[in-house]
């Protein structure tokens, strides 16, 4: 058998360093736009929980009964946030003008049971307003988060 050499000509296989690479400028642009999206990627799992957590809460605290349409709110605002959350999550670069939307989410969430509801109780009232604290932090640190990027950018 005659010898077969597994090297073909023209091609080498040493690592070298990429700074002699014609693309290195448009390789460093993408990586960090690739990486500068991911600042505000511990916001994203909270906000969904939250956003959870405040679909099913007029059935956790028990206020569907009696609150039909703070009900119907909590859930179509819960759902909003994890819709925001899941967009956070796939295209946060697209979201970062969506995040003070949170924050005001969260300053509606605190007073929504005096204007939607009808006489809220005691644990209708503490639901609502320990998640519009929740929300309005978690939109303050998504917007800090996405200035921080900018600045960097």
């Amino acid at each position: 058998m005659a010898d077969v050499s597994h090297r073909r000509e023209g091609v080498s296989h040493r690592r070298e360093d990429l700074a002699g690479h014609p693309d290195v400028s448009e390789m460093r642009e993408r990586y960090e736009r690739m990486l500068g999206g991911k600042d505000v990627a511990f916001v994203d799992g909270p906000v969904f929980l939250l956003g959870l957590y405040c679909a099913v809460s007029p059935w956790v605290v028990n206020f569907s009964g009696n609150q039909a349409a703070l009900a119907t709110h909590n859930l179509i605002i819960g759902v909003a946030l994890g819709l925001m959350a899941l967009g956070f999550t796939m295209a946060p670069e697209r979201m970062y003008g969506m995040s003070w939307a949170i924050s005001a989410i969260g300053v509606w969430l605190f007073i929504s049971p005096w204007i939607v509801g009808t006489s809220p109780d005691a644990g209708v009232i503490w639901n609502n307003i320990i998640l519009g604290v929740l929300a309005f932090c978690l939109g303050i640190a998504c917007a800090v988060a996405a200035m921080r990027v900018k600045r960097a950018t």
